[in-house]
């Protein structure tokens, strides 16, 4: 039940392959520690070293998530609880069992396998225990970065609840397949297995699991997030909910407050919880000065850079986005110094929502009611940001429910329930923070200032604005704040910061009736102090 690589002893746990349908031909190689498996990527050309030792590859023509070709399952374990529709597309049982063989069979001719035991949720009473099996070294060193680390103890005893069947070099024959490319991720609950082909973009193996994260926790009335985590001086806990692109990585990496987790958790009767055991953060425009913890990782082997260009002398240039702006750096949490060792905190004092605003209507700070928080919530409006998804090329105004749509296999209502719920028995402070554009929006400036952003952060979470004056938004309705230490004041108010006042009402407008539309689809679910927290349009 070992198996030997470099002198290496590592174990195994007693559930085999067989479990799982596959009858390998080549070498097994069971919960490699990273440094093993980053050696055997580099044996196998699966990518270079940087000059700091530092893993590179490259995930090709996908170099962000396939939306467009993730399924689940529809069978009646589910059928109740799925929200389905343009997210949760359905998916035949038949047509999963077919790929599902096309898969096995690929895996079982490769000539070596990389098996993790790992686990999903730091919190032992939520815990998920997964495996993840695939053809490459390095996506089984990014499996073992991003979730949690069994001990030896552990991994004798490890038996998975969900399995992740990773194909990435396998193209399925599309429509032929029933799917609609080469690409396919698809979950199947009464199976219990995720099976992934055509695609190296490594992201999907983490969002797969988030996903079936987000299904079992609100059955035991605990909230999943899209979030990242932190807690301060006093042990208070703020959590930042965002898409890709927003900032959770960049503000939840604070010198000042300890580092739960980055991308996602989980919140129960006791506090915070990290899903994970690493962190995946958006490379671009990375600056030791702007980011020092996060660019700190990509000096240290362990750490698994994304479609990242090395210059000539073997350094990232974090500018550089001839492969995509989407470039991505996988690290353990254990990379972070400033972190909480348990990566668990406690019941959170701030929520904060951040939005990447297109338009540059939106304050760079807000401070919402419970109903605005819902609504806000429930909109979750951001801008989807160049590469994070194919074929978005520059930013683009959308509304993603729950700040994490795409991995969230039931009604928005359920989660939002959650949220309003357990915001109001904590009492949390909740926050709309804006890191995108002002001064006439994308088209017309620069994005704000992470500094200005870290320091409307700052004094949201430290109490610094009760004595500062607020003015309420005549089109959103909530509480703006006049002035911040360290920011300038024009920016404020957003409708300062443009030339032409004419065109901020036109396009304020715009934006409240996109508001508006999106909302059409939730409004017969909610209360009324949630509809009333709607904005408005303002004539001009």
């Amino acid at each position: 039940m070992t198996t030997h690589l470099g002198g290496s002893h590592v174990l195994r746990g007693h559930v085999g392959l067989d479990s799982h349908g596959l009858e390998p031909n080549g070498d097994v190689h069971w919960n490699l520690p990273g440094e093993l498996l980053i050696s055997k990527a580099i044996e196998r050309n699966e990518g270079v070293l940087s000059k700091h030792g530092v893993l590179v590859t490259e995930t090709g023509d996908r170099t962000g998530r396939s939306p467009n070709d993730k399924f689940i399952v529809r069978e009646d374990l589910v059928e109740e609880d799925i929200w389905w529709g343009d997210v949760n597309v359905p998916i035949t049982r038949e047509i999963f069992d077919n790929l599902r063989i096309k898969v096995r069979n690929h895996l079982n001719s490769r000539t070596e396998l990389f098996v993790q035991d790992l686990y999903a949720g730091a919190d032992k009473d939520e815990q998920l225990s997964i495996r993840v099996v695939t053809e490459n070294a390095w996506h089984s060193a990014f499996a073992r970065n991003m979730f949690l680390r069994p001990d030896e103890d552990e991994i004798i005893n490890h038996q998975p609840e969900f399995t992740v069947l990773h194909a990435p070099n396998f193209l399925s024959a599309g429509h032929v397949d029933g799917v609609n490319s080469e690409v396919f991720v698809i979950v199947c609950f009464s199976e219990k297995e995720v099976i992934i082909g055509g695609t190296k973009y490594a992201g999907e193996i983490k969002k797969s699991i988030f996903s079936i994260m987000n299904y079992l926790l609100p059955k035991r009335a605990h909230l999943p997030m899209h979030c990242s985590a932190n807690v301060g001086p006093e042990g208070d806990c703020a959590v930042f909910f965002g898409l890709s692109g927003t900032g959770k990585t960049t503000l939840s990496a604070d010198p000042l407050r300890p580092l739960i987790g980055d991308d996602e958790h989980g919140w129960n009767d006791d506090g915070v919880f990290n899903f994970e055991g690493g962190c995946y953060a958006k490379m671009i425009n990375l600056s030791e000065e702007d980011e020092p913890e996060i660019f700190a990782t990509t000096r240290m082997p362990g750490t698994i850079l994304e479609n990242v260009i090395l210059d000539d002398d073997g350094i990232p240039d974090f500018n550089d986005v001839s492969l995509t702006q989407n470039t991505r750096g996988s690290y353990p949490l254990e990379s972070i110094e400033n972190r909480i060792f348990e990566s668990k905190g406690g019941l959170p004092h701030n929520v904060v929502f951040l939005t990447c605003d297109a338009f540059g209507v939106l304050p760079p700070i807000s401070k919402l009611t419970p109903s605005q928080a819902a609504y806000h919530f429930i909109s979750g409006y951001t801008a989807k940001v160049a590469g994070t998804e194919i074929g978005v090329f520059e930013p683009q105004a959308t509304f993603s429910t729950c700040f994490g749509a795409p991995f969230m296999p039931m009604h928005p209502s359920v989660y939002a329930d959650l949220l309003s719920k357990k915001v109001a028995e904590n009492n949390s402070s909740c926050w709309l923070l804006n890191t995108g554009w002002v001064a006439g929006g994308f088209s017309k400036s620069g994005r704000i200032k992470i500094k200005w952003t870290r320091a409307l952060l700052n004094a949201a979470l430290n109490n610094l604005f009760q004595d500062v004056e607020f003015v309420v938004d005549e089109r959103f309705k909530f509480q703006v704040p006049t002035s911040c230490e360290g920011v300038p004041s024009e920016i404020m108010q957003p409708r300062n910061s443009w030339e032409n006042k004419s065109d901020y009402d036109k396009t304020a407008n715009r934006l409240v009736n996109m508001f508006n539309e999106n909302f059409k689809n939730f409004s017969s679910g909610c209360s009324d102090s949630v509809l009333s927290a709607s904005p408005r349009v303002i004539d001009e």
